[in-house]
């Protein structure tokens, strides 16, 4: 056997090999793929978990997000963040803002 030759070359382990090759490509393209997708549905797993009532607006946008993925951010923040809450604590937070901001000037007179 010299330094140039290459071992299984012409033989059945050579097929077999590259059969275990392919197969392994393809299972590894595919795990990828359905990992891919699995990922890419989670914003609409998430509102039919919550019952969201954008679920339409959540399942559009996602499959928008397969052309434009900054869209598929939208949607991810649309199905994990609840709208109303986050509403309601930027209008306290304004409200409560507002008040100490009146208060410290009293205090100051």
């Amino acid at each position: 056997m010299s330094l140039v030759s290459v071992p299984f070359v012409g033989t059945g382990a050579d097929t077999a090999l590259h059969v275990f090759a392919t197969l392994v490509l393809v299972g590894t393209i595919g795990a990828a793929a359905y990992g891919f997708w699995r990922f890419h549905e989670l914003p609409i797993n998430k509102a039919h978990s919550k019952d969201h009532h954008q679920i339409g607006l959540i399942t559009a946008l996602t499959w928008i997000g397969f052309i434009w993925h900054w869209v598929w951010v939208l949607a991810v923040i649309l199905a994990f963040v609840d709208m109303e809450k986050a509403i309601i604590n930027l209008r306290d937070t304004w409200r409560h803002g507002s008040n100490q901001t009146e208060s410290r000037e009293e205090e100051s007179c």
